[in-house]
């Protein structure tokens, strides 16, 4: 199962081990390694620095014909996970942040009469001790409980959206534009059917020219058909237009999908099997979400994920519309590649996973500035321990970028114990959990901690305590106060 990450880390290794890359020579890494004193107190267990592959970088020499390749954006900066709980249950963890420094959450049939909750967060993003952060349920609304809850924050204009799939038979659609104050228009926004299954939902928003909003909303669901059926909104959510296929004719990608997302030049992208079943593709739609056109990923190397949740290939834009996507391969580790072309090309695939690991599941994948990318996805550590890890490259377009990951618990604090937790569906992860970065650079992670204190499936945002920025310069992000087992309720 290991393979073809075991070939991909000796295929790195080999010109290291030879003393040389293409020929040039090679220094090992001695007094002048750059992760030399790099955190006042160490470097903590839960964090790794490596290089694709799971190559450790602080063993591995970094400097080639004199030049380390560790320098301008590619570089170590000390960092450290950890996690905060909302103090209630979630399921299928989706998450917004609007630009007043506000996260969201999903929380699962703790609203007004069991309806879905939207857990706002305020004064975590930049909050300088544990204590000063609160998490309310903002939703006042009459809606019925969701069977997948979905809650999205356009980043244009800070519309949050909270999108409800019920009982399979459609989905209903409501927005604040007042940070979560009031919702309009009270539950009755949308009801969009019209095929006997709705069910994976996702919803996006882009500028692409909506003629009555700022903003073009598309929605993607599993309908029962051979791909996913997708509907467009003109005006911010109001009115939906009928389902159309969201790939090309006669793509049987079948219909579950990852996460959908819009980039700023309009353009919507999302992640699901090829057509013809063999692989990963990406699928894009420059006009709206009314027609789609199919881009494989490089996964004849890589192979796919036998998983229940297979689908997820995950794809995200950055501030310059570079493509970066995510997806697990046939070993259950996780692989990225990027695009310079809005996905009619693809870089070599490579493992982002820290060494260590036995498998992973669950992808998610998250942007800043250009180049600048967050992976987030569980991982086992052995006899079913899973973990959430966010894995950072500030250079993901270097030839040898540097790989940053932290395990956002700590080690004796597992967020599942469950058998395959992170290859099928299990506790509050539902089908699949969420990553964004904030406007300040940081990442953040939706999961759910199954193992609580007085409540299982409670909501926690992992994300680095310390660490490099993914937006404007890498210097070193402000400093969170630590978090974990005693953040929960």
């Amino acid at each position: 199962m290991r393979a073809i990450a075991g070939c991909m880390v000796l295929l790195f290794l080999a010109p290291m081990i030879s003393g040389c890359f293409a020929g040039d020579s090679v220094e090992e890494m001695k007094e002048d390694s750059p992760f030399d004193n790099l955190c006042p107190n160490g470097i903590a267990n839960n964090t790794w620095y490596h290089y694709p592959g799971a190559v450790d970088a602080l063993v591995a020499p970094h400097i080639i014909n004199g030049t380390s390749i560790l320098q301008g954006e590619n570089i170590p900066v000390c960092t450290e996970g950890t996690y905060y709980g909302i103090g209630f249950s979630t399921f299928e963890p989706t998450i917004g942040i609007t630009s007043a420094d506000n996260l969201y959450m999903t929380s699962w049939g703790n609203g007004p009469g069991g309806s879905t909750a939207i857990i706002r967060c305020t004064d975590m993003i930049e909050m300088t001790n544990i204590s000063s952060y609160t998490c309310e349920n903002t939703y006042q609304g009459a809606v019925a409980n969701s069977n997948d809850p979905y809650v999205y924050v356009d980043r244009w204009t800070d519309r949050i959206m909270k999108f409800d799939m019920h009982a399979l038979a459609g989905m209903t659609v409501e927005w604040s534009d007042d940070e979560g104050e009031t919702w309009m228009p009270f539950g009755l926004a949308s009801f969009a059917t019209g095929y006997s299954v709705q069910d994976h939902q996702t919803i996006a928003s882009s500028p692409y020219n909506a003629v009555l909003h700022e903003t073009t909303w598309v929605f993607c669901v599993n309908g029962n058909w051979q791909s996913p059926l997708c509907s467009t909104s003109n005006d911010g959510g109001l009115t939906w237009g009928p389902e159309v296929p969201g790939a090309p004719v006669n793509c049987n990608s079948g219909g579950l999908t990852g996460h959908m997302v819009g980039a700023n030049d309009g353009n919507f992208y999302r992640g699901n099997p090829s057509c013809d079943g063999e692989g990963y593709s990406i699928y894009r739609s420059t006009n709206g979400g009314l027609t789609w056109t199919e881009h494989e990923l490089p996964t004849d190397v890589t192979g796919m994920a036998d998983t229940w949740n297979f689908e997820e290939a995950q794809v995200y834009p950055d501030e310059e519309d570079n493509l970066h996507a995510m997806w697990m391969g046939a070993d259950d580790l996780p692989y990225y590649s990027y695009s310079f072309d809005k996905g009619d090309s693809w870089s070599d695939p490579l493992m982002v996973a820290p060494p260590g690991l036995n498998g992973t599941g669950f992808p998610a994948v998250a942007a800043g500035d250009s180049g600048r990318v967050a992976f987030a996805y569980l991982g086992d550590t052995g006899g079913n321990t899973w973990n959430g890890y966010i894995s950072i490259m500030t250079d993901s377009f270097s030839e040898t970028p540097l790989i940053t990951t932290v395990q956002v618990n700590e080690f004796g604090d597992p967020l599942s114990l469950e058998t395959d937790c992170g290859y099928n569906r299990c506790g509050g992860f539902g089908d699949f959990i969420d990553i964004l970065v904030d406007n300040h650079g940081r990442p953040w992670f939706g999961l759910s901690h199954n193992i609580g204190n007085n409540l299982q499936d409670e909501g926690i945002y992992g994300t680095t305590m310390m660490g490099p920025s993914l937006r404007g310069s890498t210097v070193p992000l402000n400093i969170l106060p630590e978090g974990g087992p005693q953040t929960l309720a």
